[in-house]
């Protein structure tokens, strides 16, 4: 199977309510392999490469994340990636 990618950006309080770490279990839960990062201006982004069915369940997942996140949009467009071992945080 090909796995295909896809770029997330979450809005909303995102940083600092351990949204990347709860991502990086969702996705390795998913067999998602990737990242999240903190971006500058509040936002996390999420690179997501995987088969089609886990990354619309994690495209789900993200649109309320863990418990004390309040997300408020996610943004979704495929991506162009090298699929990338293991899925990371920063």
């Amino acid at each position: 199977m090909t796995a295909e990618a896809r770029l997330f950006t979450v809005y909303g309080r995102v940083q600092g309510v351990w949204f990347r770490d709860s991502t990086r279990r969702e996705a390795e839960r998913l067999g998602i392999a990737g990242y999240a990062i903190n971006r500058p201006d509040g936002t996390v982004e999420v690179l997501a490469c995987g088969a089609g069915n886990a990354l619309d369940e994690l495209a789900d997942w993200l649109q309320s994340g863990p418990p004390m996140a309040s997300v408020t949009r996610v943004d979704v467009r495929d991506a162009d990636a090298d699929e990338p071992h293991g899925f990371r945080i920063g």
